[in-house]
């Protein structure tokens, strides 16, 4: 397997069970018996991303959860490296007893801004929210997504529009979700009084819209070019 980014197909036929793929991401939850549990093992998790030389964000939970999420920022997406990561750290999970939370545990919200002009609209958001801008994920081309530098909020990236569309909401968020919990988070939502706004790219993403017709989309790794 080369150190290039892996597609959502090519991680799921891995077979890591205690992993999801998201949107350029892998994660996991642990459940530990107690806090302090879950403490040393986020500190087990550390020292083997150092040993490996790659690192992901970790974060510790009461009452005792750890959530591990991979990426490689390189490739903008999963390589083998999160690969070899997600195998050691399942490995002594695994030998501290750990309880895999799966699969609702893992998500991920992003916030998508329409715009005629991403470049003028851009340093507004990155401005307001004390963001920086995010790499490309192609050489050259302009700067699409703006994130927040401790890894904490969500990114806000910047979709571009032809036309303008003044009747319809211009900002919506992006609930990246597992690809077998997507049916249920669905189903969910539309119980909850939303609508099915469109379903022509499921199942790399549902758009969906409160009663007031503020959009949503629900997002996997599936059916995506």
């Amino acid at each position: 397997m080369a150190d290039t980014r892996l597609s959502g197909p090519a991680f799921h036929d891995l077979g890591l069970a205690d992993w999801r793929f998201l949107v350029g991401t892998i994660e996991a939850n642990f459940r530990f018996g107690s806090y302090a549990a879950a403490g040393v093992f986020a500190g087990r998790v550390a020292a083997l991303a150092d040993a490996q030389n790659h690192h992901p964000t970790i974060h510790v939970a009461y009452p005792g959860v750890v959530h591990v999420v991979s990426t490689s920022h390189d490739v903008h997406g999963v390589s083998r490296r999160d690969v070899r990561l997600a195998e050691a750290v399942s490995a002594a999970a695994a030998e501290d007893g750990a309880t895999v939370q799966l699969p609702t545990g893992s998500a991920s919200t992003e916030i998508a801004i329409d715009a005629m002009d991403i470049d003028v609209v851009r340093p507004f958001w990155k401005a307001v929210l004390a963001y920086v801008d995010a790499r490309p994920g192609v050489e050259g081309d302009i700067v699409r997504q703006v994130e927040d530098p401790t890894g904490i909020g969500p990114a806000v990236w910047f979709q571009q529009l032809d036309s303008p569309r003044p009747q319809r909401n211009r900002i919506h968020l992006d609930v990246v979700v597992p690809h077998d919990v997507a049916d249920a988070r669905l189903e969910a939502a539309l119980a909850a009084g939303g609508r099915l706004v469109s379903d022509a790219r499921a199942r790399a993403f549902w758009v969906l819209a409160d009663p007031e017709g503020n959009e949503a989309c629900i997002c996997t790794w599936q059916d995506r070019a």
